[in-house]
This record gives structure tokens, sequence and C-alpha cells, in this order.
């Protein structure tokens, strides 16, 4: 029986991968162990206690303050004394994190292989998003496997060399988990707060807009000023400084609720109750544009390009103005951006862990 170490960090990375563990696992013709190195720590948890996932083995780094530097030493000398231990045959990552890479890092100094869950997505642009553009690219020089979400993903790993047999296109975990969670019943707090208004979710987290957040803030609190039938729905990252600039601007401003991070559960169903998504996250965007919403994007540049040229999202970068005209025109144009809209299907139809664990089940057994 061959040996799966699967490692995550934040909770992005444990909604994407909670599915295939569980796929993995039902197949009885491996041995799934789960290593979260707690990048993140309260979020992480939130998510492996609603999957009923329990890690065999928790390095639980997270510090206030903590730097890329810390992460990365921290997470590389665990996972070394972590596969010390367990000589696992193959080791799973996903994306992007600091976590994954220096996962990967320890992986390959160990000569043990790497499956590259969500692979080849790419900028090339090193400063955008930071650091994660260079994690994913590191990560596929050292890999075994990779596990490519789109025909594109897939291209630029190609291009790059990769080897054809090894690189495959999967489909995005992130839609088995979304299709999974979708509730046409689905009803909360929340979803009564928004309800008879034009629902606008709005997540902001990246390192490189914690210098714009007042400045997207302001264009969020102009537009729900301007139309009262809008509100806003915002789970705050527990970045102190977003926490601080976000609790400032929208201060006493209506129809603006900040919440707690949300359950998976909770956050794709307001999703899929939303009029705009307003976001600089990979997965939202991703999730957002499955749903068919009308997606805002909160960078300059995005990884996901194939909802750009499927009109699926659209750039809206990070100043004031532009945020603000960007929203204001989608307001009074929305009827027209979603009749030239695609659906993401591209993405995938939810099979992905399935599609995933049937070529590691073909790979290991070879």
């Amino acid at each position: 029986m061959k040996t799966i170490l699967v490692a995550f960090g934040t909770r992005p990375e444990a909604i994407k991968m909670c599915e295939l563990i569980k796929e993995l696992k039902s197949r009885g013709c491996f041995r799934v162990k789960v290593f979260v190195t707690g990048q993140h720590r309260g979020m992480l948890k939130q998510v492996l206690m609603y999957e009923s996932i329990m890690p065999d083995y928790d390095l639980d780094i997270m510090k206030i303050g903590q730097s890329l530097s810390y992460i990365t030493a921290e997470v590389l000398r665990g996972a070394d004394a972590v596969m010390t231990e367990l000589l696992p045959d193959i080791v799973l990552v996903h994306g992007d994190t600091s976590s994954a890479l220096a996962v990967a890092l320890c992986a390959f100094y160990r000569g043990i292989p790497i499956g590259h869950v969500e692979a080849g997505l790419r900028t090339y642009d090193r400063s955008s998003p930071f650091p994660e553009e260079f994690n994913r690219a590191a990560i596929a020089l050292i890999a075994k496997y990779h596990f490519a979400p789109t025909s594109e993903a897939r291209d630029n790993l190609l291009s790059e060399k990769i080897a054809p047999e090894d690189s495959f296109v999967t489909g995005n975990t992130v839609i088995d988990a979304l299709i999974k969670n979708i509730d046409e019943r689905y009803t909360s707090e929340y979803a009564r707060l928004a309800s008879g208004k034009n629902l606008i979710i709005l997540t902001v987290h990246r390192r490189e807009n914690l210098h714009k957040l007042e400045g997207i803030f302001r264009a969020v609190k102009r537009i729900v000023l301007e139309h009262p039938e809008v509100c806003v729905i915002y789970p705050v990252h527990k970045n102190e400084k977003i926490n601080i600039t976000a609790k400032e601007v929208f201060f006493s401003c209506p129809r603006v609720y900040l919440t707690e991070t949300l359950s998976a559960y909770d956050f794709q169903n307001l999703l899929n109750l939303s009029y705009i998504v307003l976001t600089d996250s990979g997965g939202v965007q991703e999730e957002a544009s499955y749903l068919g919403k009308p997606t805002l994007v909160l960078r300059n540049t995005t990884e996901r390009k194939e909802l750009l040229s499927n009109s699926c999202a659209k750039l809206v970068g990070t100043d004031e103005e532009g945020i603000y005209s960007a929203m204001k025109e989608m307001l009074d144009n929305r009827d027209e951006f979603l009749k030239n809209m695609r659906k993401a299907d591209f993405l995938g139809c939810g099979n992905a862990s399935k599609i995933i664990a049937d070529i590691l089940e073909e790979k290991l057994r070879n």
C-alpha cells in the first residue's frame, strides 16, 4: 500500500484539498496522511472541523507578524521531521503558498516524488501575486506530477518544458467543494440581511494590496452610499491592518456588513446569492465565475487569464477611482455583461478529485 502525504497550511488550500483527501481515502489502496503546517490557524481549523478531517501532523507554526522567511524555515524544518518518520511514497501540495513551496522543497531534497495540485497558473510577473507567482513556478521545477486545472494551465507547463506525460488537465478541486456545498434552500442571518438587496460580496487580503486598502474600501463605500439598493458582505481577513482599516473606513456606513471569516458552506452559498463579486482572491474568482456571477478583480493581473478571455471576470486594478468607476458601470450594465459572459465550466464539473486519484492510482501502481 502506497503512502501519500497531503500537505497544506492555509484555509483556501484546505477547502481545495479536503475533497481530494476524502477521495484518496475512499480508494482503499492508499495510506493517506494529512500534514498541516498551521500557516493559518483558526481559519484552517474551521475548515478541517467542518469537513471532519483530523490532521495526522500539525506544525502549528503561526505567530503574530510572521514573515515569509519564518514560515519557509519553520515548515522546511518541520516537514523534514515528518518525512523522516513517515517515508511517504509521494507528497501532494497545492497551489502557491509558502507552505506548499517549503514542503515541496523538503520532499525534493529527500528524493520523494511531488504531486502539484492546481499547477500551471501564471501571470509571469514575480511581483503579482507576491510571493505566490514565484512559489507556484518554483514548485513546477521540482514536481513529478502536475495537475493543471485547465488546458491553458497545462499549456503553460508544456511551454516550460514539463514532460507531457507528467502533466494532466483535471479541473479545479475548488469546484468539487463548491458543487457539494451549494444549497438552493440556504438561509442564514447574512442571507436575511441581503434579502431584497443587490448583494455585493467583497474579499480583500493579498499582501501586495495592503497599502491600497483605504482606496479600495472608499470606492466601495461611495457605491453603497449612492446606491440604496446595494448591500455588501465582507468577511474580513484576520490580518490586523485589514481589520483596523476596514472598521475605520466603513464605520457607520449603512448596509456594509463586516463579518468574521465564514465557513466555506456559508461563503459559497452567499456567493450564489450575490449580484456582483469584488475580490483579489484567486479561488473566489473561480468560484464566482463558475456560478456565473459578474466578478471584478482587485488586481492589475491575474493568473486565471481564461476568466478574462471568457468575460467571466474583469480586472479593475486597485486605485479608488478605477474601482468606483468599474463598480458603477457594472451596476448600470450588469445585464449586458451577463449576456456576453460564459459560465466558467472549463474549470471542471466537480470530479477533479476523482481524476487526480485515478491518475495517482495508476502511476503509483506502476
